[in-house]
């Protein structure tokens, strides 16, 4: 049932995730079908036969395969950026050179996962504001970023693999993750005495205004948030399977999942960046990591190396004999 329309840039959005696609349980169940029937003991496959049947569940395909993973990166800047400690000017602009020109790691392991990889330029140039002062983007601005996070992915895909890139966007993260899920701010950030002022300062600033998660993500987020936010929306509708990346993207994601708790099922987180807030959120979230990396970068590094797994997952699902070959 959709909501009665008021004319808010937000409505979209609400109506969307209030007629969300479910999960193809024919499929699944297909896919639980062939598990119990493989030529291995019950149980001894551990999450390869977890994450086929979450894969055969998203894409609607009993006997899925991932030939078209898509590695997108978010690429925003932050006005906080510019004060805080060890501050370098352009710092984002140098990253997405750094992808642009395949010098990155992610770069290096889209390649080895035959993946591809885009990055997306949310208007570099034009950083928004210091949300210790000001809130990130209008309602109008965020519903319009997030509808250009859902259009990113409109070349298909069937693995998507969500990073980010923006100088202080961890510590933004920190401060919509506190603001959507509560604690302390330094529950939330690096441990650094900067990083978890600017989140206790961000917070009073906009004190009182927090509690719809939309008007937290505007307030108190970013470009790149609302656009992963958008794109792991999308994926819901295309039935593309997605891998989170790091504690920015689940934060972004999170979002999604405080408006409506089933808003992820389609996600998995793909690793563990070793950070004691991206753990925190991944249990909050209820996503058991894939992998235990310990990378920290954001750029979706740690999600691509997942995307070996879930290749993996599904070669041995589909290819494995079956009790009656034996």
């Amino acid at each position: 049932m959709t909501r009665a329309a008021t004319g808010l840039p937000f409505d979209d959005i609400r109506n969307l995730l209030a007629g969300l696609p479910q999960a193809d349980e024919a499929a699944r169940a297909a896919a639980q079908a062939r598990t119990r029937d493989l030529a291995a003991p019950e149980g001894s496959l551990g999450r390869l036969a977890e994450i086929a049947e979450w894969t055969a569940a998203w894409s609607g395909l009993a006997k899925p395969l991932v030939s078209r993973p898509l590695i997108a990166i978010f690429a925003g800047t932050h006005g906080l950026a510019a004060s805080m400690p060890g501050a370098e000017p352009n710092a984002t602009h140098r990253l997405v050179e750094l992808y642009a020109a395949g010098g990155a790691a992610v770069n290096q392991l889209a390649l080895q996962m035959d993946a591809g990889l885009k990055v997306f330029d949310l208007a570099l140039d034009m950083p928004v504001p210091d949300i210790r002062a000001d809130a990130a983007l209008s309602e109008a601005a965020c519903a319009a970023t997030m509808a250009f996070g859902m259009e990113a992915i409109a070349g298909g895909a069937d693995l998507l693999c969500i990073g980010a890139a923006g100088a202080g966007n961890g510590t933004v993260a920190a401060a919509l993750a506190c603001a959507l899920l509560g604690g302390a701010p330094g529950d939330w950030t690096d441990g650094s005495a900067g990083a978890t002022e600017a989140v206790a300062a961000a917070l009073a600033q906009h004190e009182g205004h927090l509690a719809d998660p939309l008007e937290a993500l505007r307030r108190v987020g970013g470009r790149e948030f609302a656009a992963i936010a958008g794109a792991v929306l999308a994926a819901r509708y295309q039935r593309i399977p997605v891998l989170l990346d790091g504690f920015v993207s689940c934060a972004a994601a999170a979002v999604l999942h405080r408006l409506e708790p089933s808003a992820l099922d389609h996600c998995l987180a793909a690793h563990a960046s070793g950070a004691p807030a991206h753990a925190r959120l991944l249990k909050t979230l209820g996503k058991t990591p894939l992998l235990e990396t310990g990378i920290a970068l954001e750029e979706g590094a740690g999600a691509a190396l997942a995307i070996g797994l879930v290749k993996s997952a599904l070669a041995v699902h589909g290819g494995m004999a079956t009790q009656a070959q034996l």
